[in-house]
């Protein structure tokens, strides 16, 4: 239950991954051999993949090895462009994943002006407040499309399409939506996009910088690494090319079952919150649901301790109070705290996230374990 942290891999992704280890031996760079051949053509199939489950061109997909390196790429390869143009103005919230918080703060020591706006407490930002801040020196806005906490959805698509009025440069964390909400991210204007492969059942360690096209040039991002020209030179290293595999083969199951996949994720909540009901137990949503995914719940359990709760239930059921990045760090959640929650009512809540495969008959009975043992945790 706790798949906003990582989900677990697709037979069919592992086949695919173990078949270009065991068969295809090449780096994807070499140009003399056919070993280099054909593992350029499996990096070009995924790259194929990645394009058609985003509505893009393969030409925008840049393989990283995560949403926390592309994030950094999107950010900081902005760098060069931004002390050329005079633009060093860039706008995110205060619920973004640590990758992008501590990125713009690294830019602000570097003289950068960042503005951080906090959400309402429905868990969704305000496109007007984000838009409000827009001035001539804004550079970029930075924004996730799911909060990997609440699982509430931000409104990307209005502030995509005004944005682009105004020529600043747009870029969604996608990690929590790509492959889940595909036709929202299709119907978006961004310039740049980030999502890590293991969030949609691909493997860990491997993920995708999409660079959006405007007139036929690229986003004015250059690498923040040194080495060779792999990936056009945006991201130097040797490609792992069985990762890669595996994430286009995510990309391509995503892009078959998306649909189907949110009803089953839908019922899989409704089963929760029937269990909830059931219970008798004193519970409250942190976000609106109207707003939320169908994957993730967080619930505030009126009177029981977090930390007490995970550490009684963690042999049977994987659940969170936040992000996994933060996991080692016991004090309140950010998330919760900028959207103006009280901190008892913080320190009461629960992350609980799920996919298409959850076997419901499963979760019926650990579920009901983790709701016995809050009640004896209720003080």
């Amino acid at each position: 239950m706790d798949y906003n942290a990582s989900a677990p891999i697709d037979e069919a992704v592992l086949d695919t991954m173990i078949d270009v280890y065991r068969n295809h031996i090449g780096n994807a760079d070499s140009r003399t051999h056919d070993y280099g051949d054909q593992a350029r053509g499996i990096v070009e199939t995924a790259r194929k993949q990645v394009a058609s489950l985003l509505g893009i061109s393969t030409g925008e997909v840049f393989f990283t090895s995560g949403a926390t390196e592309s994030n950094n790429i999107a950010i900081q390869g902005l760098e060069a462009y931004a002390i050329q143009s005079g633009k060093k103005h860039i706008i995110t919230s205060s619920i973004e994943h640590k990758a992008v918080l501590e990125t713009v703060k690294a830019m602000a020591a570097k003289g950068f002006e960042i503005d951080i706006v906090d959400p309402e407490l429905s868990g969704q930002i305000d496109p007007d407040k984000i838009l409000s801040k827009v001035k001539e020196s804004t550079l970029l806005v930075s924004l996730m499309h799911v909060n990997n906490e609440t699982g509430i959805i931000q409104p990307i698509e209005k502030i995509g399409h005004s944005l682009r009025e105004k020529n600043v440069l747009f870029h969604i964390d996608a990690t929590q939506s790509c492959g889940k909400l595909v036709d929202e991210l299709r119907n978006t204007p961004y310039d740049m996009l980030s999502f890590s492969a293991h969030k949609l059942r691909g493997p860990q360690g491997v993920g995708v910088l999409v660079l959006r096209k405007k007139k036929y040039k690229l986003p004015p991002v250059k690498a923040i690494m040194y080495g060779g020209q792999q990936e056009h030179g945006i991201r130097p290293g040797t490609i792992p090319v069985a990762l890669v595999a595996g994430c286009g083969k995510a990309c391509e199951l995503a892009e078959m079952t998306y649909a189907v996949n949110y009803m089953k994720t839908q019922a899989v909540r409704e089963c929760i919150i029937g269990l909830l009901n059931e219970s008798g137990i004193k519970y409250s949503f942190n976000g609106v649901l109207e707003y939320c995914v169908p994957n993730t719940l967080n619930i505030c359990l009126e009177g029981v301790s977090s930390e007490a709760l995970m550490i009684s239930t963690k042999n049977y059921c994987g659940i969170s109070n936040g992000s996994a990045c933060t996991s080692k760090n016991y004090s309140p959640s950010y998330v919760l705290t900028a959207m103006g929650l009280p901190t008892e009512k913080i320190e009461n809540s629960v992350r609980i996230s799920w996919g298409p495969d959850t076997d419901i008959n499963l979760l019926k009975t650990d579920f009901m374990k983790l709701i016995e043992i809050a009640k004896m945790l209720v003080q």
